[in-house]
């Protein structure tokens, strides 16, 4: 009978292995490229230069296997490393800031974090021997990052989700899908929180946030434009949405030129998606990924279009928006993009890179505690 476990042939000891050498490999490409930026003029001649970075990005995924590792890893590296590289070619995008120092660079380069433009604003506050302290704005303070607590929270539900799926035989499996969203979600929001607490930490820098609250979306406008996964929306901006919208404000006029800039949009992230699918789990597309992007593009150009005939005059109450654009969205996530997600086992191996985890830390504790107690009892 064949092994079910989807790691029979990969050790955490070789992912974590392999691991190290993709990213070791994508430090030193970035530096090829820093210097390459430097002695090339931007257009063809530095594209050309780049070129061979960025087949190799699409092909170190290629040597990773985990969700939760391989997963990050091409979405970092294959499409926003990938997409910010071909900006600066053009010496656009955020590596070509002239101000940035070499490792906010490679921290901008690696990862999905972007420098915040306006920096939170400081407010005079007197102490007691009559100095002026500056400290940031609370009110902009609570516009931008979350707070501590509110990620404590958003972690113990990802383990109370942990927890449920061990009873998901005796719950509805449409109820499941609802907490595969939420738990998608908090994940992906806390990992990139994560990644950018420490580039904060270690840079200095004031962060964008990467996520607005997507659940009090009003519209798939407010969801994809303003709520969800932002760093995505500020790479696709730049290389996809400016320049069709460019192209079209020419051909149809500006007022028309950004739903065809929309759309487009939405078929490039669609293809992206695919491909990082095809990474999570190395089978034949059945681009219901890709029909999932079509159709929230070709709704949000219906809902764009409608508004600008409108023009503000009729708008529904929020108590009414926001159900309806998060059920749009969740009913057509069960429809076409869960099926594939479970197709390449996603569910079943995420379960499984927990429990290889928490095997490893139970022994690490374990090893630790004996030590100690070999220590006191020498002693």
């Amino acid at each position: 009978m064949e092994d079910d476990r989807v790691y029979q042939d990969h050790s955490l000891e070789f992912e974590i292995s392999n691991f190290i050498k993709v990213w070791i490999s994508v430090v030193a490409s970035l530096c090829y490229c820093y210097g390459a930026a430097k002695l090339t003029p931007k257009g063809l001649p530095r594209l050309l230069t780049f070129l061979p970075v960025v087949f190799l990005f699409l092909a170190l995924p290629l040597k990773l296997h985990s969700m939760h590792l391989g997963g990050l890893s091409c979405f970092f590296i294959a499409w926003l490393a990938n997409f910010k590289l071909l900006l600066l070619a053009f010496h656009k995008g955020p590596l070509s800031d002239p101000s940035l120092s070499f490792p906010q660079y490679l921290a901008i380069g690696c990862f999905p974090i972007k420098i915040q433009q306006n920096p939170t604003p400081k407010h005079q506050k007197t102490s007691q021997n009559g100095q002026n302290i500056e400290s940031p704005s609370p009110k902009t303070a609570k516009r931008g990052h979350k707070s501590l607590s509110n990620y404590a929270v958003k972690a113990l539900l990802v383990a109370a989700f942990v927890r449920i799926y061990d009873y998901s035989d005796h719950i509805h499996p449409k109820l499941i899908l609802v907490i595969y969203c939420f738990h998608i979600y908090f994940m992906l929001e806390l990992m990139l929180a994560m990644i950018a607490a420490l580039a904060r930490a270690t840079l200095g820098l004031e962060l964008e946030p990467q996520f607005n609250d997507p659940y009090l979306s009003t519209s798939l406008q407010d969801f994809w434009g303003r709520r969800w996964n932002l760093m995505v929306t500020r790479t696709l901006r730049p290389t996809v949405y400016e320049p069709t919208l460019f192209f079209f404000t020419r051909v149809v006029g500006r007022e028309l030129a950004s739903l065809p800039a929309v759309f487009s949009t939405f078929v490039v992230s669609a293809l992206v998606h695919e491909l990082i699918f095809y990474y999570l789990g190395r089978k034949k597309p059945t681009w219901e990924i890709t029909w999932f992007f079509l159709l929230h593009g070709a709704c949000l150009v219906v809902e764009i279009g409608i508004k600008k005939a409108l023009t503000g005059r009729c708008q529904l109450p929020r108590v009414i928006s926001t159900p309806l654009t998060i059920g749009f969205v969740m009913v057509t996530g069960f429809w076409l993009f869960f099926p594939e997600l479970l197709r390449c086992k996603a569910d079943v191996r995420a379960f499984e890179e927990y429990a290889i985890v928490g095997a490893f830390l139970k022994d690490l504790i374990g090893d630790a505690a004996k030590f100690t107690h070999l220590n006191t009892t020498r002693v």
